[in-house]
């Protein structure tokens, strides 16, 4: 029985994670999701002024 410390390694990590790329990209997506996110508001909001203005009295 040998003890080799290849066997035992852990596997190896994305090192890819870290990078500035990949943290311009995250940060690129937050941005997208943001605003896609914001302008879903905004148009739930003037859907509801115009639902409201145009209501039956």
């Amino acid at each position: 029985m040998t003890d080799d410390p290849a066997e035992k390694a852990a596997p190896p990590r994305d090192l890819g994670a870290g990078s500035e790329k990949y943290k311009e990209k995250a940060v690129a997506f937050r941005v997208l999701i943001y605003v896609v996110v914001s302008h879903l508001l905004a148009g739930f909001i003037w859907l509801l002024f115009y639902l409201g203005e145009h209501a039956p009295k």
